[in-house]
């Protein structure tokens, strides 16, 4: 006889949608205070190279990336970050590890552009190191945010 008693099956405890609203508001918190600094730290880089000599002049346009600019991309990039980062806590069951492969695989990426874009050597050495900084930055951030807890 096959019967089925279903009285001692209990329900483990789900996460709540304000459990779950505390953590997206603790990380995108989280987030954009390492954005701020990610933009702090990128934008000082930047200056420190071009007070050293790099003019950050990129053939294609003729023009000098301004400053600003520095900041405006890394602060763009940045907000991605914390967007694939929220996503993978809520789709992945392992969210810290994917994430740092899939930010140093983006990072890693993101050296292409310069590499390509004829600029002289001073110039692509300096956006290369300026694409690390950020990510030194951001990644060990969230990657710690999304990390269970635990005790």
């Amino acid at each position: 006889m096959n019967t089925m008693d279903d009285t001692g099956v209990v329900a483990g405890p789900a996460a709540s949608p304000t459990r779950r609203t505390h953590r997206l508001a603790r990380l995108s918190g989280t987030g954009l205070l390492a954005t701020l600094a990610a933009m702090a730290a990128t934008t000082l880089g930047a200056a420190l190279a071009r007070a050293a000599g790099v003019d950050f002049e990129v053939p294609e346009g003729g023009e000098s990336i301004p400053l600003p600019g520095f900041a405006v991309v890394t602060g763009f990039f940045s907000v991605l970050g914390i967007v694939i980062a929220a996503a993978l806590r809520r789709w992945s069951t392992r969210p810290a590890e994917r994430f740092v492969w899939t930010a140093v695989s983006l990072t890693a990426l993101s050296w292409v552009p310069p590499l390509l874009c004829g600029a002289d050597t001073a110039t692509i050495t300096a956006l290369l190191g300026l694409h690390l900084v950020p990510a030194a930055v951001m990644i060990p951030t969230l990657a710690r945010s999304l990390r269970p807890r635990t005790g």
